[in-house]
């Protein structure tokens, strides 16, 4: 009975241990401006982006929400209008994966990375997007 009960006890600590999975992400991390800063292609090529025309925002609350795309401006501000695509979460057993919907597409993405620093998408034709958040800027 003892070697059972220690076998138990082991058993917890090692599953205790391990790495977070995807289903422990937390998804409120998603909120805000997050900007493209790596595209890696199917075929292992990357693009760069030093610069970017436009920011992703995100908002969600439980398991539904937005993102729009804005655009920077000189004095730290961002320009926005009034598109933005809705979207839903959900979680999977094959992953968690950001499903959305315009009135021309739907679409999903898998959430392979979300820590406060760093945001990593997956689209159907693997191609995988790195965000990292923006540095604001100001020309005075």
């Amino acid at each position: 009975m003892k070697k059972i009960l220690f076998s138990l006890f082991i058993g917890l600590v090692l599953i205790s241990c391990q790495d977070k999975k995807q289903e422990d992400f937390d998804i409120n991390l998603l909120n805000g401006y997050w900007e493209i800063e790596r595209v890696t292609m199917a075929n292992g090529s990357e693009k760069e982006y030093k610069i970017n025309e436009t920011i992703d925002f995100f908002e969600v609350k439980m398991d539904s929400g937005f993102r729009k795309k804005v655009i920077p401006q000189l004095n730290g501000s961002y320009l926005v209008n009034d598109t933005y695509e809705k979207l839903t979460i959900q979680k999977t057993k094959n992953g968690i994966f950001i499903y959305y919907a315009t009135d021309y597409a739907k679409w999903k993405e898998q959430i392979k990375v979300l820590t406060k620093d760093k945001l990593i998408l997956t689209n159907d034709q693997n191609i995988e997007y790195q965000y990292k958040h923006p540095t604001p800027f100001t020309v005075k």
